[in-house]
C-alpha cells in the first residue's frame, strides 16, 4: 500500500495499479524494455491489473513475461469497461496508468490517473482527465516509487 496525504486533496491509502497494455506498457504489442522488472518491483507495494482491447493480438506473449493474466475488453465502449474495472475495485483505491482515448475515462476514475506521452501517441482526453501527466511510463514508476513527489506535484 501507498499511503499519500496530499495538502487540498486529502489522504489517499493505494493498494491497486491499473494500467492499460498497448501504447503504455506495449508499443506495437512489444513489451517495453524493462517493464517487467519495473512492474516486479511495485508487487511489494501495489496488486497490479493489466487491461486491454489487445490491439495487436500478443497479449499472450505479455502475460507469459509478466506473469501475470489481463482483463480483455470486449470490443465496444471499452472506456466505460476500463472505468467500470477501476470502479469494481474500488476507485479510491487505484492508481491508473494510460495515454489512449479510451483510458480518459479510468484515469479520471482512479484515486490517481496518470497519463503518459506515448511513442504511440496520447490523446488530449486522457491528458486532460489525468491527475498527472509524465514524460514516460519510466517517468510515472519513478512517481509511484518516490510517492513525495506527487504529493509535491498535487498538493493545493
Amino acid at each position: 500500500m501507498i499511503e499519500l496525504n496530499i495538502p487540498g486533496k486529502g489522504t489517499f491509502q493505494l493498494e491497486q495499479l491499473v494500467c492499460d497494455v498497448n501504447g503504455t506498457l506495449a508499443v506495437d504489442g512489444k513489451l517495453l524494455d524493462g517493464v517487467a522488472e519495473r512492474l516486479a518491483n511495485l508487487r511489494d507495494q501495489l496488486t497490479i491489473h493489466l487491461i486491454t482491447a489487445d490491439t495487436h493480438g500478443r497479449q499472450n506473449e505479455i502475460d507469459q513475461i509478466l506473469n501475470l493474466s489481463v482483463v480483455r475488453l470486449q470490443p465496444g465502449r471499452e472506456a466505460e469497461q476500463k472505468a467500470a474495472y477501476v470502479n469494481k475495485l474500488g476507485a479510491e483505491k487505484v492508481i491508473a496508468i494510460g495515454q489512449g482515448a479510451n483510458d480518459a475515462l479510468m484515469l479520471k476514475t482512479a484515486a490517481l490517473g496518470i497519463c503518459i506521452l506515448s511513442q504511440e501517441g496520447t490523446a488530449v482526453a486522457a491528458l486532460q482527465a489525468a491527475d498527472l501527466v509524465t514524460a514516460d511510463l519510466f517517468s510515472a514508476f519513478n512517481l509511484i516509487e518516490n510517492p513525495t513527489r506527487i504529493v509535491a506535484t498535487l498538493r493545493r
